[in-house]
């Protein structure tokens, strides 16, 4: 007998408040900042919940004020933050983003070691609370923060498996969070081949399977056990290979400016996470996925872009 489920899709991962430079230029000359809200699990879930899916979200913050400002943001996005445990004794991550205006990746300043979620692990995972949720939506940043919170997200992965949910991961790579490029390749990949759906970039994807082309990418991670890999291309779209739809491709959205290139990636992901437990083919998926992320690059927050249901049935997607 299946299990009743309370969530369409669990998430675990740090939040960071975002201070967003008031001008273009290095950081150190910015005189003044934007307070956002960050976190590639917390991106995505804002994505999901605005498109009117039921979202839970583990974490860990500090009581600071930067804590108390992201757990009240993500309240009032709907998100079930039931298991986001508050601990006095630890401090909330933090980021500085610089601006940029020839389209490229901006600046990016991170203060998170030893944050609160970083002293998440295996303990943390209430395992009920997470079969409650049909979906597990991971990324590799969760499990790059720390020891325990990457033997954390093999546990959430394994608990999902056990109980027939469905995976997905975006290799979403930190470089500088692991202790060398080989140990990110290796974990990363072994998260990976525990998902459903893995959403990789092409970049990422060379650095992972060595492998240059989008159809070399996808089939490393086919034949390691994925039913769809959904391999992100930026401007171009994507390319997918999948059980039930075979390959293809979709075009990227043509935009008028890219403002900051940050959180494009997650806006795809809730694109294609949604749509997909809606029951829509794999290419129609992809396409909202690179029609969220083209509104993603074009405001100047991560979450500023990522559309409400409403705004995504205008669009007829």
């Amino acid at each position: 007998m299946t299990e009743p489920t309370a969530f369409d899709v669990a998430l675990f991962g740090e939040a960071m408040l975002l201070l967003v430079a008031d001008r273009p230029g290095p950081l150190e000359n910015a005189e003044a900042f934007h307070k956002r809200t960050a976190g590639a699990e917390t991106n995505v879930a804002i994505g999901l919940s605005r498109l009117g899916l039921k979202v839970g979200w583990a974490s860990r913050l500090g009581t600071d004020s930067m804590g108390r400002a992201l757990l009240a943001a993500m309240r009032a996005e709907g998100i079930d933050c039931s298991h986001v445990i508050t601990d006095a004794t630890q401090r909330t991550g933090f980021q500085f983003k610089g601006r940029v205006t020839d389209g490229s990746d901006p600046p990016i300043e991170y203060h998170r070691k030893g944050s609160a979620a970083s002293h998440m692990g295996p303990a943390d995972v209430d395992e009920a609370w997470l079969r409650s949720a049909r979906h597990l939506h991971a990324t590799g940043v969760f499990a790059a923060i720390s020891d325990t919170s990457l033997q954390a997200a093999l546990k959430t992965m394994d608990v999902m498996r056990a109980a027939g949910r469905t995976i997905s991961f975006d290799t979403n790579l930190r470089p500088t969070l692991w202790s060398s490029t080989e140990t990110m390749r290796h974990w990363v990949n072994e998260l990976a081949s525990r998902a459903d759906w893995v959403l990789p970039g092409i970049e990422e994807g060379l650095l992972l399977t060595g492998h240059d082309k989008p159809e070399d990418v996808a089939k490393f991670y086919r034949d390691r056990g994925a039913k769809l890999v959904v391999v992100k291309l930026g401007a171009e779209g994507a390319y997918y290979d999948s059980d039930v739809a075979g390959t293809g491709r979709v075009d990227g959205f043509s935009v008028k400016e890219v403002i900051d290139t940050v959180g494009a990636g997650d806006g795809f992901a809730a694109g294609v996470v949604s749509a997909l437990l809606e029951g829509r083919s794999v290419p129609e998926a992809v396409r909202r996925g690179a029609w969220i992320g083209a509104r993603a690059v074009q405001v100047l927050g991560d979450t500023e872009g990522l559309p409400t249901r409403a705004q995504l049935e205008e669009a007829g997607l």
